[in-house]
C-alpha cells in the first residue's frame, strides 16, 4: 500500500512540475529575460528619458563589464540549458511537495478524492507560497533583497506558523483555539519580513509587479493540480483494492 501511495506521489509531482514549467515558460521567463536585459544595460528602464529635453542628447546605456569569478555559483545559460534546469527543479519540487502532502494524508487520516485533494493543494499553496509571498514576493533579477539568511529564516518561520495555524483551525474543536490558530498565521506578517537597506532599482515597477503576480498564480495552479492528481491517483488505488 505504501509503495503505491509513494508511486502516486511521484507521478503527481512529475505531472505538476511539467505543468508549472510550461506556465513559467509562457508567463514568467519572458519577464526574467526582460529584467536581465535592463539589469545588464542592454535595455533601458521605462521612463528613462521622461525628463530629457527635446534638444538634449540622450545618454547611451553603459554595459557593465563582466568579470569571471571562479568562486561564483554555477548558473545555467539562456535557452536549452536554462529550460532543462527549470524543468528538472520543478519536477524535483513537485515530487517533494507531493511527498509532503502524502505525509499529511497518512498522519491525519485525511480521505483523499479529486476535490479534497485540490483543497489540500490549495492549503499547501497558502502555506508555502501565498503567506511567505505576502512579505517576500517573488523578485526579478536586479531587484534588491535583504540578506539571504534573514529571508530564509523568516520564510521558514512563516511556513511553519501558517501550517500550524491551519492545522489548529482545521483539527481543533474549541473556537478559542481556532482563533489562536488565526493569530499564529498572522504573527509573521505582523512582525514583518526582512527588507533591503537600499530598495532602489532600475527594474520597472510594472515588470516586478507582473512577475510577482504571475509567479503566485502559477504556484496556485501548481498546488491545485498537484493535490487533485494525488487525490485522483490515491482514490483510484483504493477503488481497485476494494474491487479485488
Amino acid at each position: 500500500m505504501i509503495g503505491r501511495v509513494l508511486l502516486a506521489a511521484l507521478l503527481a509531482g512529475i505531472a505538476a512540475g511539467l505543468v508549472m514549467s510550461a506556465l513559467q515558460a509562457w508567463k514568467v521567463t519572458p519577464l526574467i529575460i526582460a529584467a536581465e536585459a535592463v539589469f545588464e544595460g542592454e535595455a533601458e528602464p521605462a521612463g528613462a528619458h521622461d525628463n530629457a529635453g527635446a534638444g538634449e542628447k540622450k545618454p547611451e546605456a553603459s554595459k557593465p563589464e563582466h568579470v569571471h569569478d571562479p568562486n561564483s555559483a554555477w548558473m545555467p545559460h539562456s535557452g536549452f540549458e536554462r529550460t532543462t534546469a527549470t524543468i528538472a527543479s520543478n519536477i524535483i519540487a513537485g515530487v517533494a511537495f507531493a511527498l509532503i502532502l502524502t505525509g499529511v494524508v497518512i498522519f491525519t487520516g485525511f480521505d483523499l478524492s479529486i476535490a479534497s485533494g485540490a483543497m489540500l493543494g490549495l492549503l499547501g499553496f497558502c502555506t508555502f507560497s501565498l503567506a511567505p509571498g505576502l512579505g517576500l514576493p517573488p523578485n526579478l533579477p536586479g531587484v534588491p533583497a535583504a540578506e539571504l539568511m534573514d529571508r530564509q529564516t523568516w520564510w521558514w518561520a512563516t511556513v511553519i506558523a501558517t501550517g500550524f495555524g491551519i492545522w489548529m483551525i482545521a483539527r481543533l474543536d474549541a473556537w478559542v483555539l481556532k482563533a489562536l490558530g488565526g493569530v499564529v498565521i498572522l504573527l509573521p506578517q505582523i512582525i514583518g519580513s526582512p527588507q533591503p537597506e537600499d530598495a532602489g532599482t532600475e527594474i520597472p515597477a510594472r515588470l516586478a509587479a507582473e512577475f510577482a503576480t504571475n509567479s503566485l498564480v502559477i504556484a496556485a495552479v501548481f498546488w491545485v493540480v498537484l493535490g487533485a492528481l494525488l487525490g485522483w491517483l490515491i482514490s483510484r488505488q483504493k477503488l481497485n483494492e476494494e474491487a479485488v
